[in-house]
């Protein structure tokens, strides 16, 4: 599979998926639109490999986010690091 990255400062919306077990996308962020800050490396999906699977490196971000938009209130924003097949996009 081959996933083109997304630039930074594009907009992205997480998935709302909520699958069986562990994820690294946190609950507080599905569904919710933020901005690519970089690309931080290509790794494998890490919900897939503590699954057993073997997965190809897919481009991992830190995405920023509104608190406001995380949590209904907030000045600040929230840094999260997340995988390609977290997101969708561009929002």
């Amino acid at each position: 599979m081959t996933t083109t990255p997304f630039a930074p400062g594009t907009r992205v919306r997480t998935r709302t998926a909520d699958p069986d077990g562990h994820t690294r996308l946190p609950r507080y962020a599905r569904g919710v639109t933020g901005t690519v800050l970089e690309v931080a490396g290509h790794h494998p999906l890490a919900d897939d490999r503590a699954r057993g699977l073997d997965v190809p490196a897919q481009p991992v971000y830190h995405v920023r986010f509104r608190a406001a938009d995380l949590f209904g209130s907030g000045e600040h924003t929230v840094t999260v690091e997340l995988w390609h097949d977290h997101l969708e996009g561009p929002a």
